[in-house]
């Protein structure tokens, strides 16, 4: 019996400190998309210390209750900004 509780992006956001509305999250995918390949998500410059240590901490439990959201943001981050996102970024 699988007796994990797997965390949603909402709980992620609250568990390291950032602010948890929808817009929030969504504004700081924004802000920090696209993460490099070639960068490990814990290892991205906007993270504090505290952070970074709950994300690799969490990650390296594969079976960890927070697996599935730490996936759901790294994949998030690593999305390119739609075209539209750009030019209305460009207006701003």
């Amino acid at each position: 019996m699988d007796t994990t509780t797997h965390h949603d992006l909402d709980d992620l956001f609250r568990q390291l400190g950032l602010p948890d509305a929808p817009a929030d999250i969504q504004a700081f995918i924004r802000r920090h998309r696209p993460l490099p390949q070639t960068l490990n998500l814990s290892e991205a410059p906007f993270w504090s210390a505290g952070q970074v240590a709950f994300l690799r901490e969490q990650w390296h439990q594969d079976d960890g209750d927070w697996c599935v959201a730490i996936d759901q943001l790294n994949a998030a981050l690593r999305e390119h900004p739609d075209p539209t996102e750009l030019a209305q970024a460009a207006d701003a």
